[in-house]
């Protein structure tokens, strides 16, 4: 993974929160919320909150006396992600690194993460850490995206912004998001960090928006894949964007478009 695929900085929290997360991220995030919550937890920590999706969806359905530690490595992102997100005494908002918790051992009863796993450096790490803050026999649930090629728009677009720089073609969202989808290392990794009960469910989904153009705005210049393109050429962006926007359309019209989206929900115990 590249440095600059953490970067989610300047106008990309708003464009990743306004144009994303309807985009992909909302529909996985009900059913996060309804696993995260289904144990009825006291304590609850999410990390790589991101815009905050999931804690909008979560906090609902958490009681009222109900501790909700919501982190993010990105300090813009969580600080949009509060933006979001209505008065609440429950929750706290604090920056952390999955991968350095800086909370006490079996702090929490849940410990959730959407799509976050995928950035971590050390996935095994990452998952001890969670398994460290968890009670006994707390849960911890994430997901994270199938690949590439199970996710219509996100390949489609690599592909159109791939004809843009054909000698060094951008390659985050295939390198990054869609970058951890094998299910044997993922239950590897969890069994190095000691979980001993996982269960992986593969989950399609489909994503819609209101045409190509809006598709083609989210990935480009709603991610980090907006950081590589500029790395290349600044001044390339629109074409970059305005490029997978026609490929889109050809291959799903002109008018609303809608696409398959896969990921697999996971749920480990200690």
């Amino acid at each position: 993974m590249a440095a600059a695929d953490k970067v989610f900085a300047g106008s990309i929290p708003k464009f990743y929160d306004t144009l994303m997360v309807p985009l992909i991220f909302e529909a996985y995030a009900a059913d996060m919320a309804e696993l995260a919550a289904a144990s009825s937890p006291g304590a609850v920590l999410e990390t790589a909150a991101g815009s905050g999706v999931v804690t909008r969806a979560l906090a609902p359905r958490l009681g009222a006396h109900a501790r909700y530690v919501v982190t993010d490595l990105n300090q813009p992102m969580l600080d949009y992600a509060a933006s979001r997100q209505g008065a609440d005494s429950r929750i706290e908002w604090q920056q952390a690194d999955a991968l350095h918790l800086p909370f006490d051992d079996a702090s929490f009863d849940v410990v959730c993460c959407q799509f976050g796993a995928m950035f971590f450096p050390d996935r095994a790490a990452g998952y001890a850490q969670a398994r460290r803050v968890l009670k006994p026999g707390g849960r911890f649930v994430f997901s994270v995206w199938d690949r590439i090629e199970d996710n219509a728009f996100a390949d489609d677009v690599t592909h159109a912004v791939a004809t843009v720089f054909p000698n060094d073609p951008p390659r985050f969202l295939a390198r990054t998001p869609h970058g951890y989808h094998d299910v044997a290392l993922i239950r590897e990794d969890l069994r190095r960090a000691g979980f001993a009960s996982i269960e992986i469910a593969t989950r399609e989904k489909v994503s819609r928006a209101p045409s190509a153009g809006a598709v083609a705005t989210a990935y480009c210049q709603g991610t980090p894949l907006r950081n590589e393109i500029e790395a290349r050429d600044a001044s390339l962006l629109q074409l970059a964007t305005d490029r997978a926007a026609e490929v889109l359309a050809s291959r799903h019209g002109e008018g609303p478009v809608a696409g398959k989206i896969q990921a697999h929900v996971i749920v480990a115990t200690g």
